[in-house]
């Protein structure tokens, strides 16, 4: 690398560190711009994220629906259901515009797109489907 090429990163390395300094911004202007706010669900361990529209916008939380087939199995998106480190299945409701909280569920099988429950919400429980990962590590504070 040229000695131009090293002052250029240089600089822009100091103007990056100047900008992000700790400090910067006080908790409460932090807290305005914030992308998530997390609250916690009275009796248990989970979280409720909601998103600011602009988060759930960058992040393209898309949804889908939990469904029944003929013989009443309950369906999820395969592409909803997830696993922690525990191993135990998850997906991520959406009560409300915005709002997720994240539901534990049992897999009977999985079939090419679907993942049939044996525990899981109620059919026509909408589960986010895009920006699922995303929403965990909000809910468990990745990056804080």
């Amino acid at each position: 690398m040229s000695h131009f090429n090293r002052a250029i990163v240089a600089a822009l390395a100091a103007f990056a560190m100047q900008t992000a300094a700790p400090g910067a911004m006080s908790a409460t202007e932090a807290s305005k711009w914030a992308p998530a706010e997390l609250e916690l669900v009275e009796g248990t361990k989970l979280s409720r994220v909601t998103l600011t529209q602009k988060a759930a916008q960058r992040l393209d939380i898309r949804t889908g629906t939990i469904s029944q087939d003929a013989t009443g199995r309950m369906i999820a998106p395969y592409a909803a259901v997830f696993y922690d480190v525990a191993g135990v299945a998850w997906v991520y409701t959406n009560p409300q515009p915005l709002m997720f909280v994240r539901h534990k569920v049992t897999v009977e099988q999985i079939k090419a797109a679907n993942a049939y429950l044996t525990d899981g919400p109620p059919t026509g429980t909408q589960v986010v489907i895009v920006g699922v990962s995303e929403l965990y590590g909000t809910e468990k504070g990745v990056g804080h």
